[in-house]
């Protein structure tokens, strides 16, 4: 594969950075200049682009620890670009001035690893389905939800939520289906799609925080002095940073195969739980970032924390180091 980005996700890539970097709602901004519609196909009013501008985009978001809802929207309008009808596509994947809602995923249940098969149950029930299980860390919960289950991908509308706190502060639930209406909209295969294209989009802001963090510390590596030298003269330093851009590489070269083969239709299972791995270890290469602050890394108010919190929260998204283990051991 090659690395290197095409002129579109250039230009992609130019855009999310220009509109992130702006005051104000940086959700908002992004649905305005089309970023969170990229994956829609162009039948349903998008760009019809595929993972790797998933990617693009939010490594931009996680490169500014932004707190916006780029990450479910992107997974869900690529799932239904994928697997949805274009009837489908066009009501759930609408920005807010268009008609159609912000989508968001509910694949996780507890004490489930991501890659498990779902347990929540689906059944026909006279014209439609309904749903009987729990989901938890849903992100930005609302209307529509894309749920996994035993007979496929669903769609339901305003579930029952119960709040969960998250690192970040961002909005999470747990919800609760109970012979829930739901709306099918493909089988088995899309179950495991969306869990490809989730674990995929994770990584990828991931490796946008972690790219922001190492800049923010090589920049105060650089200006801070101690005993009359700058810190990243200091040999201990200098090998500690490498550290961490070593952690951000080893995620970014997984990552990037791992989108690069989900768009190209090809095997992505290894690279993704590899990737998934890295994003459990970019949490440590933040503690280390955390180190070379001093007293500094531990203000919340600096913007170090929000890299750290951010890291922490998408780790969890994916189960953790230990899931991700188990995962590549049973692949290999």
């Amino acid at each position: 594969m090659d690395f290197n980005l095409d002129e579109t996700q250039q230009d992609l890539k130019k855009l999310a950075a220009e509109v992130l970097a702006r005051e104000g709602d940086a959700g908002d901004r992004m649905w305005q200049a089309g970023l969170l519609s990229v994956c829609v196909p162009e039948e349903a009013g998008g760009a019809g682009l595929g993972p790797v501008e998933m990617a693009v985009v939010l490594r931009e978001v996680g490169a500014r620890a932004a707190p916006v809802t780029a990450l479910p929207t992107l997974v869900s309008t690529l799932v239904l670009a994928r697997y949805g009808t274009l009837d489908q596509q066009r009501r759930f994947t609408g920005g807010p001035d268009e008609g159609g809602g912000r989508a968001t995923v509910a694949l996780r249940e507890p004490g489930r690893a991501l890659a498990d098969p779902p347990l929540t149950s689906a059944r026909a029930e006279g014209d439609g389905w309904v749903l009987t299980g729990r989901k938890v860390s849903v992100p930005y919960p609302g209307a529509p939800v894309l749920v996994t289950a035993d007979e496929g991908l669903f769609v339901v509308e305003s579930p029952p939520a119960t709040p969960e706190f998250t690192s970040t502060g961002e909005p999470a639930a747990t919800i609760v289906l109970d012979g829930t209406p739901a709306e099918r909209v493909a089988g088995s295969e899309a179950v495991t799609g969306a869990g490809q294209l989730f674990m995929a989009a994770v990584a990828a802001q991931a490796s946008g925080v972690l790219a922001g963090a190492l800049e923010l510390t090589t920049a105060y590596i650089k200006g801070r002095k101690q005993f009359g030298r700058a810190l990243a003269e200091f040999q201990a330093v200098t090998m500690q940073i490498a550290d961490v851009y070593i952690a951000g590489r080893a995620l970014d070269v997984a990552m990037w195969s791992a989108v690069w083969r989900l768009g190209e239709g090809l095997e992505a299972d290894r690279d993704l739980a590899l990737a998934a791995y890295h994003v459990s270890e970019a949490v440590k290469a933040l503690y280390t970032c955390q180190h070379l602050h001093g007293g500094l890394g531990l203000d919340v108010t600096y913007p170090l924390h929000r890299y750290f919190a951010q890291a922490k929260h998408l780790s969890q998204l994916l189960g953790g180091a230990d899931a991700q283990l188990d995962l590549i051991g049973a692949l290999v």
